[in-house]
């Protein structure tokens, strides 16, 4: 006995020392660059994509911004249920769920105690309903992460352009987080004045610049205060900014990183800087693609979904090209997400789920042109694991290699950086070795991101060769997929 004691001890001991060498012998990690992700930020690249609900009293006007002028008495859905909401949402693969809680008419759909241009005085459940508190609690119970969206521009409010109207919007904010949150995501529109109802002025109201009248950076603190790990998506002082377009369709070029006074000068959008970023931008603000499953934002019964390949091809364009895709569903007048618009839904979870299914790269040798030492060698870029590769501090370029035994069918080639330490890569190319022969250049590209996905389409294909031919600094590679 004392003799396997001693042997099942030497083996312990053994593997801790070989287990220590071997942490010792690990190269250390490239330095991150200049602006990186905060934690919040990973956690929200990981989703891909979420869920947005356009649902309110434009529902049963037919309108995409209604005057402000609605009654209450018009918001009845007659068979409402958050938790079938909820599980069209999770069933098809979409994260988390962002509510319009208050769109640009400025009803709201919880009870709020600063107004009475709220569900409150609605026939919705007799008036004791509450949208905003059962959608929050259905996505909590599934494990799906809920968001909201809380319109600056409030068309109903007659102090709107006022301090009045700011103290009234921020009280409901903080009733919102308090009440509701923590959120995953706070969304902010560009909406800022135009005519509305006011409280029954029926004008025209003009604010200056959103910046200056709403006191973004105001807004910002009390989101850190009462939900710190939240969002913000903005144009002013974003966590994740607007791709500049309502298509889903993110840049070719799209680095991770902005900075504010740029994409915000003079309270007016740049559109060259929400999409394509900057490559040296001084905050990490990645690009977020919004668009709806319908042409318009709410419910018109004379609107089609997009078709599953429509929805398949947007999510090349968003998540596949490293932002993620927030896409809308729109309640019809009972409630519910039509039918049509579910099946389209599914249809194109199962595509997306289909053809990212079989990583032919776990069946492949891999090997790369050099890596920075023990622990950041090609293993770590084939699965899905923690692991990276990276290349000594003064290499910006490098070459992965997948070579197969047998000729593959080719359909995407998938990228990730590490962005953890930053974004770094420039440029790109994909070679195919088909028949003995590399065709050099196949796909050519700038940046990668969080996830690159790129269209192939080629058979015979025996190898792959991806070359990073201009990098910020050390390449820092997470992924190379194939399928």
């Amino acid at each position: 006995m004392k003799s396997k004691n001693l042997k099942r001890m030497s083996a312990l001991a053994l593997s801790v020392m070989v287990a220590l060498a071997m942490t010792a012998c690990k190269a250390t990690p490239p330095a991150p660059m200049s602006v990186v992700p905060a934690p919040r930020q990973l956690e929200w690249h990981a989703m891909e994509q979420y869920a947005f609900v356009h649902f309110t009293i434009n529902t049963f006007t037919g309108r995409e911004w209604g005057y402000g002028d609605e009654s209450p008495e018009l918001f009845n859905p007659t068979d409402f249920d958050a938790e079938a909401l909820v599980k069209i949402v999770k069933d098809a693969g979409l994260k988390g769920l962002i509510l319009t809680a208050k769109h640009h008419d400025g009803f709201c759909l919880w009870p709020s105690e600063y107004t009475s241009h709220s569900v409150k005085n609605s026939p919705y459940k007799d008036g004791k309903g509450d949208i905003v508190g059962e959608v929050a609690k259905a996505c909590r119970e599934a494990g799906v992460k809920f968001g909201i969206y809380l319109s600056p521009w409030d068309r109903n409010h007659a102090g709107y352009g006022t301090d009045e109207y700011l103290t009234y919007y921020r009280n409901q904010l903080r009733e919102l987080l308090t009440n509701y949150g923590p959120v995953f995501e706070m969304w902010f529109d560009g909406a800022n004045g135009g005519d509305g109802y006011y409280g029954g002025a029926n004008e025209m109201r003009k604010v200056e610049s959103g910046y200056l009248y709403y006191d973004w950076p105001k807004v910002v603190d009390i989101i850190r205060e009462l939900s710190p790990e939240t969002i913000v998506w903005s144009s002013s002082l974003p966590d994740a900014r607007w791709c500049s377009n309502e298509r889903g369709v993110i840049a070719e070029t799209s680095w991770a990183m902005a900075t504010p006074a740029d994409m915000y000068p003079g309270g007016h959008d740049n559109i060259e800087v929400l999409a394509h970023g900057q490559e040296n931008g001084e905050r990490w603000a990645p690009a977020e693609a919004d668009v709806s499953i319908r042409p318009g934002w709410f419910y018109h019964d004379y609107e089609q979904p997009k078709s599953p390949k429509q929805l398949f091809d947007i999510y090349l364009t968003s998540v596949g090209r490293g932002g993620t895709l927030l896409l809308n569903l729109a309640p019809d007048k009972r409630g519910r997400v039509p039918e049509q618009d579910v099946e389209s839904l599914m249809a194109w979870r199962k595509m997306v789920d289909e053809t990212f299914d079989d990583d032919l790269a776990a069946k492949a040798s891999v090997a790369v042109s050099s890596d920075r030492g023990y622990g950041y060698g090609a293993k770590g870029l084939v699965g899905d694991n923690e692991a990276y590769w990276a290349t000594a501090d003064d290499v910006v370029a490098g070459d992965v290699t997948l070579q197969w035994n047998e000729p593959q069918q080719i359909s995407y080639v998938v990228l990730a950086e590490h962005i953890a330490l930053g974004q770094r890569v420039r440029s790109f190319e994909v070679d195919l070795q088909r028949n003995g022969q590399w065709q050099n250049g196949v796909v050519k590209g700038t940046t990668v991101g969080y996830k690159r996905i790129l269209p192939v389409d080629a058979d015979d294909v025996s190898a792959v060769r991806v070359r990073f031919t201009d990098s910020r600094g050390p390449l820092a590679i997470s992924r190379v997929a194939v399928y």
